[in-house]
């Protein structure tokens, strides 16, 4: 059977998660119906990708029997809203990262996939991708030695795009492209509790971070070092220090077709999309929608690649990273 799979927002990354799900077997893959704000916008999403059913509503999505799991592509201020729908109403949900605003918002969306007993992950899609695996592999094999430091950097010019620079619209370097520096040293340091976080950034007029800098201490005096910024382009990569070695990720780091280990680079070529994409590399978000496949078909509510713990504690981070640099929403007052 395959995983029959409903998309709620018709924006840039749901087309690009269409396009890569495209990429994948149809016997695995199918893409039931969508859902957008507006009738007519997904009526013209899904001619654009052969969907059978659009609706003009999320309430609609819901209602469809035919749906195994829900993709939610919608800007995350609205997460916590639509995700607590599908959830309370039975629904598997793959939810765009970051996740929510806050920790209290992810935790409202764990304990209802919990109450409800469905599968839900935080699509931070970089888990999936076949370098990170590598890069697991690497590691579990004491390649580089003790990992004594992690570098990670991502910067891109974004401050013309109103959706990465307003506070009502959750703007903001963090969490629109910092949670992937962070996510990164917790995949490193298996998930492991920082013992310290500090933070530093530049604001916006908006109110929202230009650009973020948090360093994490972890047990063994082993650090994380985490970059982000709107303002400019950065290397945008990883590298891992060990005592015998480095592992480099290379750029993109969050969505990566290569790695070096010792100056020794291996490739992980994506295959080609169909349709032009929005964002880089976006074929690869095929990697997270096999992941939700493989555990819907063993039964389980949540992915060992990005576990709700996972997710609790990378936004309990940036909660604190923000609080240091005087990031406030409208949610964090709720």
């Amino acid at each position: 059977m395959a995983t029959r799979w409903g998309i709620c927002g018709a924006g840039n990354i749901s087309h690009d998660f269409c396009v890569a799900l495209k990429t994948l077997p149809q016997q695995d893959h199918q893409i039931v119906a969508v859902a957008a704000r507006s009738l007519e916008s997904g009526k013209k999403f899904a001619k654009t990708h052969g969907i059978p059913e659009a609706y003009g509503s999320y309430q609609e999505l819901l209602k469809n029997p035919d749906i195994d799991v829900v993709y939610i592509g919608i800007v995350h201020t609205h997460h916590l809203q639509v995700g607590l729908l599908f959830l309370n109403g039975g629904k598997n949900v793959l939810c765009e990262k970051p996740f929510a605003m806050n920790l209290r918002e992810v935790k409202q969306l764990v304990s209802a996939a919990r109450e409800n007993n469905v599968f839900l992950m935080e699509a931070v899609w970089s888990r999936c991708f076949p370098v990170y695996a590598e890069v697991q592999r690497l590691l579990s094999e004491n390649t580089v030695g003790e990992v004594k430091m992690v570098q990670v950097y991502f910067g891109l010019p974004l401050l013309d795009r109103t959706r990465t620079t307003q506070r009502d619209q959750g703007g903001g370097a963090l969490l629109d492209i910092g949670i992937y520096c962070l996510q990164f040293a917790l995949m490193v340091f298996k998930g492991e509790k920082p013992q310290s976080i500090h933070a530093t950034g530049a604001l916006l007029p908006s109110g929202v971070d230009e650009s973020m800098v948090v360093v994490l201490k972890f047990s063994g005096n082993r650090m994380a070092l985490c970059t982000c910024t709107l303002s400019c382009s950065l290397p945008n990569d990883a590298t891992i220090c060990g005592t015998r070695g480095t592992i480099r990720v290379a750029n993109p780091m969050h969505c990566p077709t290569a790695v070096e280990v010792n100056g020794m680079k291996s490739e992980f070529p994506l295959p080609e999309p169909a349709l032009p994409l929005n964002f880089e590399n976006s074929t690869g978000l095929r990697y997270e929608a096999e992941e939700v496949r493989r555990c819907l078909l063993k039964g389980l509510k949540e992915s060992i690649k990005m576990s709700l713990t996972d997710s609790e504690l990378l936004t309990g981070i940036m909660d604190e990273a923000r609080r240091q640099v005087g990031v406030v929403y409208e949610q964090d007052s709720q």
